[in-house]
């Protein structure tokens, strides 16, 4: 399939732009796979698409301050966007404006942080950081949350997201954008869920540059997205393999979780637990052998995220989907409204 087939028109007065004030509060569009129908209902009334013994899966990834404004050398403003630690002291990151940057040139931010551009390659900044503090400690400090460029604010004020822009039960640091279907969870809605014996348990996929990246070629068939690091725990890993034997629903909380629960089975025929590489790429003519029932958010057109959605729901169904909830005047993206596909 080509990539212009997972396109739609979206309003820019749908984007949300704000977290609603309760994080339970958002619509919720459930999606039935067997009878091609969908409905308008609410996340509060999430545990009553629910059954006894299904398994909910979070990711609990933490997000940290990933973007620094700093200034090169001769003073000029520079921002810098981290996505990973190559080696120690080594980022991978994206830099705007990247024509202030060479290899060799300095950046300053602030006087207890400093680094050093070391290559320039495939669109991204390479850089060696200097400091004698705990380099986690300072980006606490002076770094701001990694919001996506469709979510607008003021540069003083971008780190007022900080806490909302952060699942309930993060606890993994190392994400550099949300698991954004989790954002809607609060503590009740979870004792809730577990009240009707819906056991919960979490796994760690580290949301990476892979999540967002765009597509960038016409026919998904030679498309890759990024890989991005996971753990599944053994507790996790045992509860989801006597789910799948005793033919229980394992209901996923957003495409990062599915993304770590397919690549596991793929790769193993099972649920494994440890530490491994998610690279695998989801696009038509996958077939899930992991996830039964997904809760996500809504995406980007032509993103890897939408085609992901789109094979596990079905491509017509859930195109048809998205055009009612943009008739309905759903909220869209991070901070938006969600989908139960089951």
């Amino acid at each position: 399939m080509l990539i212009s087939d997972f396109d739609y028109n979206l309003p820019d007065e749908l984007i949300a732009q704000t977290p609603l004030a309760s994080r339970d509060a958002s619509r919720m569009l459930v999606v039935d796979r067997g009878t091609g129908a969908f409905k308008d209902e609410v996340f509060l009334n999430l545990p009553h698409f629910l059954r006894p013994d299904d398994v909910i899966v979070l990711n609990n990834t933490k997000v940290f301050p990933a973007r620094l404004f700093g200034n090169v050398e001769t003073g000029a403003n520079v921002e810098i966007f981290l996505i990973r630690e190559t080696m120690e002291s080594v980022w991978e990151a994206l830099a705007r404006p990247m024509k202030r940057l060479k290899p060799g040139k300095k950046i300053l931010f602030g006087d207890k942080l400093a680094a050093t551009v070391i290559e320039i390659r495939d669109g991204k900044v390479f850089l060696r950081f200097e400091t004698t503090d705990d380099l986690d400690q300072i980006l606490d400090k002076i770094g701001r949350t990694p919001l996506p460029p469709y979510i607008k604010r003021i540069t003083t004020e971008i780190d007022a997201d900080r806490e909302r822009y952060q699942t309930i039960f993060a606890k993994n640091r190392g994400a550099i954008a949300a698991p954004t279907a989790g954002l809607h969870f609060t503590p009740e809605i979870i004792e809730a869920i577990k009240n009707i014996a819906v056991i919960v348990t979490e796994i760690t996929l580290h949301v990476g540059y892979g999540t967002f990246e765009p597509i960038r070629v016409d026919d998904l068939a030679n498309h890759t997205v990024s890989a991005e690091s996971y753990e599944i725990s053994a507790e996790t890993a045992l509860i989801l393999n006597d789910a799948k034997a005793a033919g229980r629903r394992i209901v996923a909380i957003g495409t990062t979780t599915t993304r770590a629960l397919e690549a596991t089975v793929s790769k193993f025929g099972r649920f494994v637990a440890g530490s491994y590489s998610a690279d695998l790429t989801i696009i038509p003519g996958y077939t899930f052998k992991g996830v039964d029932a997904l809760l996500t958010n809504f995406h980007l057109p032509q993103s890897s995220l939408l085609v992901l959605t789109s094979v596990f729901g079905g491509h017509q169904l859930i195109m048809r989907a998205y055009q009612h909830a943009v008739e309905a005047k759903y909220r869209f993206y991070s901070y938006g409204d969600c989908m139960l596909i089951v």
